[in-house]
């Protein structure tokens, strides 16, 4: 694998001031890459960070957790807004919106599958309506003065992959950088990933293009930019699990050896600091009720998840969250209570 990781030139991203090599981004993803996550993800190796996918009508009446989706710290920069309707006038008026919070660029999704997005029109339906995808990416690039980038797939199906017409058509409007997912729609997230499509694309335009799709480990993160020629990776799915993976791949990518995984004493530490970040970020009910998903990935060794777990998710309160969390500490790294220096993460400063 040395050999073909002297054969990986430096890729350079490059998007309006960002400049970053052999970049790793971390994929928009609903329900996951809030500002917590993108926060953690950072700190461990993630060059660029993105929001929750969020609609234009949500942006325009600030309605509901609008305001707190694309809310941005400090320490997660460089940050995208990721933006997602079909009519241009709105969408148009939701950038503007979004660049108030000064983000490094905006990104409009026309990739997302989700049946409710495609059913109420945008997502990747609007990859089946290529002029009215071409009036909307028109006008969010001439309502701002940010860079503005397109994330959108293959095509709809395979028998409509657009996605070289389209990205040619794009970077003509002003487009800043491309993100390809090698799926069409109609694939979702099924099957493999197309890399041969990515090439296609980063081989037509002149303007970044990001791929993405199938990155599970260092070698898949290595093979994507050797079989693609692209200019940075997104990982999506991949980080859920396990944000580790940004730091194992930027040392697997500089010195062809990946970093130690975490030991269980980490994983702890660090599940305490996301709950510690959560309860800043959205409050202690909303913060106890949604980390309860990120238990099973960040506890995976632990001989006795399965108790553990049941035990966490009964728990609504976060002294009582904390408190089982500090035994758990304690338990498998031997340390003091309160002590995770282990990690080099504490909670009090990731909260900070």
């Amino acid at each position: 694998m040395n050999a073909h990781l002297d054969s990986l030139d430096t890729r350079t991203l490059r998007i309006g001031a960002l400049q970053l090599e052999n970049a790793l981004l971390l994929a928009p993803m609903e329900g996951y890459s809030d500002q917590p996550f993108r926060r953690i993800c950072r700190r461990l190796g993630a060059d660029l960070v993105y929001t929750e996918f969020t609609s234009s009508e949500g942006l325009v009446r600030l309605a509901g957790r609008t305001a707190s989706k694309i809310a941005l710290a400090e320490d997660e920069r460089p940050v995208g807004i990721q933006i997602y309707g079909r009519d241009a006038g709105r969408m148009a008026l939701a950038a503007r919106r979004a660049a108030e919070n000064e983000p490094d660029l905006l990104d409009i999704n026309f990739g997302c599958p989700a049946r409710k997005v495609c059913g109420g029109g945008a997502g990747s339906q609007l990859m089946r309506e290529p002029e009215l995808l071409l009036e909307v990416a028109g006008a969010v690039a001439r309502a701002v003065e940010l860079p503005v980038t397109v994330k959108m797939r293959l095509g709809w199906d395979e028998g409509s992959r657009n996605a070289v017409e389209l990205a040619l058509r794009l970077q003509d409007l002003g487009i800043r950088a491309l993100t390809i997912h090698g799926r069409t729609r109609c694939q979702k997230f099924e099957g493999e990933a197309d890399w041969d499509g990515i090439a296609e694309v980063k081989r037509a335009v002149e303007i970044p293009v990001i791929g993405n799709g199938d990155v599970k480990s260092p070698r898949d993160a290595l093979r994507l930019f050797l079989h693609t020629g692209v200019d940075a990776v997104m990982i999506g799915r991949a980080a859920i699990h396990y944000p580790w993976i940004f730091r194992e791949t930027r040392e697997f990518l500089r010195t062809g050896t990946p970093s130690a995984p975490p030991d269980l004493a980490e994983r702890v530490a660090l599940l305490r600091g996301h709950l510690d970040l959560a309860l800043a970020h959205k409050g202690e009910h909303r913060a106890v009720l949604e980390m309860r998903k990120m238990y099973a990935a960040y506890l995976r060794d632990y001989p006795g998840i399965r108790s553990l777990r049941m035990e966490l998710m009964a728990l609504d309160e976060a002294p009582a969250v904390r408190a089982r969390l500090e035994r758990l500490q304690e338990e498998v790294a031997g340390l003091d209570t309160g002590d995770s220096a282990a990690a080099g993460w504490t909670p009090a400063a990731a909260a900070s």
